[in-house]
């Protein structure tokens, strides 16, 4: 028997595959950069579980979005308590804050998280049913400035990824008076029109209208085009709030679309709302979304605090930056390739080997190849920088014949100036 994969998933490989996606040397690529933006807007690293207690994300996602409602991975565990794989990263980030009493650590505090996520949908493109998060969470301020904040990292995480052709589509769902204003408005709009909505919009119209605004059903779509804006129905504070982002943006230099029809797949956003979009993925083109959820942290049973996030998939990112060819360089080459030639060789160039590795000179050595060429032809496929090659002549010198695999130039060496040399050319 020969196992396959479970549908949704994928390995990534560190070669061997057609889908450069899903080679290893872009991840760890991408995963530095979205690191290092990170730190660079002083958020810090949170880890949480893969799963936690399904009640947690039915009370922060909403028990009518698509998430809890279709697509969880939820089972029973031994002590027939109800555990969900996580599918988003918020609720997990708001939980961990809450349990370990962070909230009397300061007054504010910025978070990011890089994991797995989890959610039984239909794969396609970008869309799976296992995929990758980057997401940061920033708690305890209420000021427009924070959410342009996550706006502006938002893109300049796509910025130093090179990922180009993308555009900011903004709009507010208002505060609890603004969305109570709209319900009535858009339910008055809808009930004329109820029987040609979709069955599941149907359901929506009872317990949560505005969702049906995220419907991607083209019936539906067709019928929310003359729907009123929420934009109408803002409060003046909620007003406030979303005029001055936009003045905030714009002294930025942030070009955005304002579009009312966004409103999020889950239930916590108030407020802020905002989608990144590639033109380069077709249909599904969001690569990263976020928006601002005063009110999760104090559902969930701690202080009410205010909290803005986003947050960006990682296959998303390397599908676009594959198809936009930005160069991306192995990080995990090996700097030196040692090829033995001859037993005595061999067990010399693994005390060479072990000396560098010690020293932080990344070092590979040939085991298999009896001939120099097909020693050489492994180097390449290694992407190694340099080859140190060792044979019966160079034994009795107490020499390395070092090839440079760019350049070509090959240099003798003697064995105790090959770390110091390597050590060098580190240093360039």
């Amino acid at each position: 028997m020969q196992f396959q994969i479970p549908k949704g998933t994928f390995d990534i490989l560190p070669y061997g595959t057609d889908e450069l996606w899903r080679l290893s040397h872009m991840w760890q690529k991408a995963e530095s950069v979205l690191r290092k933006t990170a730190a660079d807007y002083g958020y810090r690293e949170i880890r949480t579980p893969i799963y936690e207690r399904t009640e947690l994300f039915v009370r922060g996602a909403g028990e009518t979005s698509d998430i809890v409602s279709k697509e969880m991975f939820t089972f029973l565990d031994r002590g027939e308590r109800s555990i969900s794989l996580r599918p988003e990263g918020t609720a997990a980030v708001m939980r961990a804050y809450i349990e370990n009493h962070l909230g009397n650590l300061g007054a504010v505090h910025k978070f990011f998280y890089i994991g797995p996520m989890f959610r039984y949908e239909r794969p396609q493109s970008g869309r799976y049913r296992q995929h990758h998060q980057f997401g940061v969470e920033a708690i305890g301020v209420s000021a427009p400035e924070q959410d342009a904040e996550i706006i502006d990292l938002a893109l300049q995480v796509y910025k130093r990824l090179h990922i180009k052709n993308l555009k900011v589509l903004l709009n507010t769902v208002g505060d609890a008076a603004s969305r109570e204003t709209f319900r009535a408005t858009l339910l008055a709009y809808l009930k004329p029109r109820f029987a040609q909505l979709s069955a599941e919009s149907q359901v929506r119209f009872e317990k949560n209208p505005l969702r049906i605004l995220d419907s991607k059903s083209p019936q539906d779509r067709e019928i929310l085009k003359g729907a009123p804006s929420i934009l109408d129905s803002l409060s003046g504070e909620a007003r406030k709030h979303f005029e001055q982002l936009c003045r905030i943006l714009d002294r930025f230099g942030v070009s955005y679309l304002v579009d009312d029809r966004i409103v999020r797949g889950l239930d916590y956003y108030n407020k802020t709302v905002f989608e990144v979009v590639s033109e380069d993925l077709g249909a599904q083109g969001t690569v990263g979304a976020g928006g601002r959820f005063d009110g999760l942290i104090a559902s969930l049973g701690g202080a009410d605090k205010p909290a803005v996030g986003f947050a960006t998939g990682t296959e998303r990112l390397l599908q676009v930056m594959v198809a936009l060819q930005v160069p991306c360089e192995r990080t995990d080459a090996p700097l030196l390739y040692f090829i033995p030639l001859g037993e005595a060789a061999r067990m010399k160039c693994m005390e060479l080997a072990t000396l560098c590795r010690h020293a932080g000179v990344s070092s590979i050595v040939e085991m298999q190849a009896q001939k120099l060429q097909a020693g050489l032809a492994n180097a390449v496929k290694a992407d190694a920088l340099c080859c140190a090659i060792l044979g019966s002549d160079e034994m009795e010198q107490g020499c390395i014949q070092m090839k440079n695999m760019q350049s070509r130039e090959t240099l003798s060496i003697p064995f105790d100036d090959l770390l110091p040399v390597m050590l060098k050319k580190m240093l360039r």
